[in-house]
């Protein structure tokens, strides 16, 4: 049976880690080892961090709608329990765009939320 010899596949293997590895501190963008392993657990945060992205901005969206529904006399809790009776379906992210870029609007939807 013929030999097999890894020179070429090994060293696409080992190119691609280290090109992954570009721009890291000392040996973790020099050495093969050290660079694989801080790959491997950089791939492994930024997957975390993709799922932590969803959550810090749904809190950020909240802390905003909160501060706008407080500024109109009302706290966040029933300001979304008020949309729900009336049902108003408007998302967090854009109540939160509307808190921040346009006061008035948002006035109006606490306003019909009271109402509820």
């Amino acid at each position: 049976m013929a030999r097999i010899k890894r020179a070429v596949n090994a060293h696409k293997k080992r190119r691609k880690v280290l090109k992954l590895a570009k721009g890291y501190f000392g040996t973790r963008s020099k050495q093969y080892r050290s660079a694989s392993e801080q790959v491997r657990r950089s791939l492994r945060y930024a997957y975390v961090g993709r799922k932590q992205r969803k959550r810090d901005f749904r809190r950020l969206w909240i802390v905003r709608i909160n501060a706008g529904a407080r500024a109109n006399g009302m706290s966040y809790s029933t300001f979304i329990n008020g949309l729900k009776k009336k049902n108003i379906e408007v998302n967090r992210k854009m109540l939160a765009e509307l808190a921040v870029s346009d006061p008035a609007a948002f006035a109006q939807l606490v306003e019909m939320a009271k109402e509820a």
